[in-house]
C-alpha cells in the first residue's frame, strides 16, 4: 500500500465506491401537488419515524407524508400555504417539543413566511405569515442571537438583502432586520466559520456569481458581507466540514458553469478559492451526507434532467467522479436521512416536473 501513489488510491477508492460504496437504491415514487420543490425531514407526529414535508409550488400548498414505519408512505395531508410555495424548514419553533414547519411564499401575491404550528399530533394550525419581504426562496433556521430559539433567516432576491426575523419566545417572530447582500440572493444557511462560537450567514448570490458571508459580531448583529467567487448562477450551497479539519466549508452547485465548487475554510473563517467538480448535466442543488458509510461528507446533487449525482469523498475534501441515479423528472432538492431503521441513508428528492417525490431506500 505504501508504493502506491494518489492517483492510485483515488481510483481503488472509484471502482471500490462502484462495486460497493453506495450500494443499490431501491426507487420509489409518491404522488405530489404541481410542481413540488422544498423537501425535510423529521418525526412529525412523535412516532420516532422520519416523515416528508414537502412545498408544492403550483398548488400553493405544504404536504406532510407520514412514514407507515418500513420506509414507505402514506397518502399526504395537504396544507393552504401561500402564493407560489418554494421551501421550508421543520424546526420546535414555540418550545413544546413539537416540530413545527415554516415555508416561504415567493410569489407576488404573498412575499412572505408562514409558521405552520405542530398541536401534538402531527396535524398543523392554520399558517401564520410575516409579511414586508420582496421575495425570499431558500432560507434557514438558527438561533442567531444566542437566546436558545430558533429564529428565521431570508435572502431576499430582489432587495438585494438578508432579512433576520428573530424569535419572540412562543413561535412568534419581531419585524425583520435587514442586511445588504449581493445581487440576487437565493439561498442562505448559517454555520460558525471563523470559530468564535457564533453562527455567522452564508448566502448564494446567484448574479453575482459569489458566496457572501456575514460575520457574527455577537447578539444577532452581522458584519458587511465579504465575498468569495463561484463558478456562474449559484443559486445554493450547503455548509459542513467536508476534510475533517473542523471547519465548516461550503459547497455550491455552478448551474451556468456545469460544476460542482468547493471552498475550504482556510481556519480563521476565510475561505480558499473554489476547487471545481464536473457534472452530467447543470447542477441544481447539492446536500452534504455520509452516503457509504465511512463517516466522511459526501455530495449529493440534483441535476437537471432527471437524476441525482453522488460524488464519494476521497477523505481529505477531494471528490471522486459522479454515480448517477434516475429520478423522477426536473429534481429540485434532495434531503438524506434513514427512513427505514436499517441505518443507511436513503435519498429523498422532489421532482419538479413530473409532480412526485423519489424515495431512494439503501438496500
Amino acid at each position: 500500500m505504501n508504493n502506491l501513489s494518489h492517483i492510485d488510491i483515488a481510483l481503488l477508492l472509484f471502482l471500490y465506491s462502484l462495486a460497493f460504496g453506495t450500494g443499490y437504491y431501491n426507487h420509489v415514487t409518491y404522488a405530489t401537488g404541481s410542481k413540488p420543490v422544498g423537501i425535510s425531514t423529521a418525526d412529525l407526529n412523535n412516532d420516532g419515524k422520519p416523515d416528508i414535508a414537502i412545498t408544492n409550488s403550483d398548488s400553493d400548498t405544504m404536504a406532510v407524508y407520514f412514514n407507515a414505519g418500513n420506509g414507505t408512505f402514506l397518502t399526504p395531508t395537504i396544507y393552504p400555504a401561500g402564493d407560489y410555495t418554494h421551501s421550508l424548514r421543520i424546526c420546535d419553533v414555540n418550545d413544546d417539543n413539537k416540530n413545527d414547519i415554516i415555508v416561504s411564499n415567493a410569489g407576488v401575491a404573498s412575499r412572505n413566511v408562514g409558521v405552520f404550528l405542530n398541536t401534538g399530533n402531527g396535524t398543523f394550525l392554520p399558517q401564520v405569515t410575516y409579511t414586508n419581504l420582496t421575495s425570499a426562496y431558500l432560507f434557514s433556521v438558527a438561533d442567531v442571537n444566542s437566546d436558545n430559539k430558533p429564529d428565521i433567516i431570508l435572502p431576499n432576491i430582489y432587495s438585494n438583502t438578508v432579512d433576520i426575523l428573530l424569535n419572540t419566545g412562543s413561535g412568534t417572530f419581531l419585524s425583520r432586520t435587514v442586511y445588504p447582500i449581493g445581487i440576487n440572493p437565493h439561498t442562505a444557511a448559517v454555520a460558525d466559520v471563523n470559530t468564535d462560537n457564533k453562527p455567522d450567514i452564508i448566502v448564494a448570490n446567484r448574479a453575482s456569481n459569489n458566496v457572501g458571508i456575514l460575520i457574527n459580531s455577537g447578539s444577532g448583529i452581522f458584519q458587511s458581507q465579504i465575498t468569495y467567487p463561484t463558478g456562474n448562477s449559484v443559486a445554493y450551497l450547503d455548509v459542513a466540514d467536508v476534510n475533517r479539519d473542523g471547519k465548516p466549508d461550503i459547497v455550491v452547485p455552478n448551474i451556468g458553469s456545469a460544476n460542482i465548487g468547493v471552498l475550504i475554510n482556510a481556519g480563521n473563517g476565510t475561505f480558499l478559492p473554489q476547487v471545481t467538480y464536473l457534472t452530467s448535466s447543470a447542477p441544481i442543488a447539492v446536500t452534504l451526507a455520509d452516503i457509504n458509510g465511512d463517516n466522511i461528507l459526501d455530495i449529493v446533487a440534483t441535476l437537471s434532467g432527471s437524476s441525482i449525482g453522488i460524488y464519494l469523498n476521497a477523505g481529505n475534501g477531494t471528490f471522486l467522479s459522479e454515480i448517477n441515479y434516475i429520478t423522477g423528472s426536473g429534481p429540485h432538492y434532495s434531503v438524506v436521512t434513514d427512513l427505514n431503521g436499517d441505518n443507511r441513508p436513503d435519498i429523498i428528492v422532489t421532482n419538479y416536473n413530473s409532480d412526485t417525490i423519489s424515495v431512494l431506500l439503501h438496500i
